[in-house]
């Protein structure tokens, strides 16, 4: 049983720390480069970005974590260990509301909106759908990194918590 503990627990923390570092990523190097480039450029990068994004590498971070994180809480629970257990279904509910669904609800349809965006010639039309885009995508992706952040945290403490009730300790 805590060779599964174990497996589930680190999968879980895997696939939150892949999910936090891709919109980790987007806060500390790619908004910023694009927010230096030409817009047109940028404008043009993050429809590139945005198309090739939904893959097949991307997937299990992005709609898998809550699963992997409330199969672990469920496990757990259903072995006795309720106090672990809960700290990785907090966490994959953060994760669910404040990374996946916010995702789906907020930036996925800004991103649409830009993809259908005809990227204008003048420079200063295209710093306007730039700057209106840019900075409403950068604070609602602060927002998922943030909670994809908490949400590595929990399911560390969660790891952490196994310890502690003695989840690991031989019989």
């Amino acid at each position: 049983m805590p060779r599964m503990i174990a497996g589930l627990s680190v999968t879980s923390i895997v696939f939150c720390g892949a999910i936090f570092g891709f919109f980790y990523a987007w806060v500390c190097s790619t908004m910023w480069g694009l927010d230096q480039a030409d817009p047109r450029t940028a404008i043009k990068a993050m429809q590139a970005m945005n198309a090739s994004v939904r893959n097949a590498v991307f997937f299990p971070a992005f709609f898998l974590t809550p699963v992997v994180l409330g199969v672990t809480a469920g496990f757990m629970r259903f072995n006795g260990h309720k106090p672990p257990a809960f700290w990785f279904a907090a966490a994959g509910a953060v994760y669910l509301a404040f990374g996946l669904i916010l995702t789906l609800t907020v930036n996925v349809p800004m991103n649409e909106a830009l993809a259908a965006t005809v990227i204008p010639n003048d420079a200063e039309a295209a710093r306007k759908v730039w700057q209106d885009y840019s900075g409403r995508w950068q604070f609602w992706n602060h927002v998922r990194t943030i909670a994809s952040g908490i949400a590595l945290a929990l399911a560390g403490y969660g790891l952490v918590g196994l310890q502690w009730y003695g989840a690991f300790k031989p019989k």
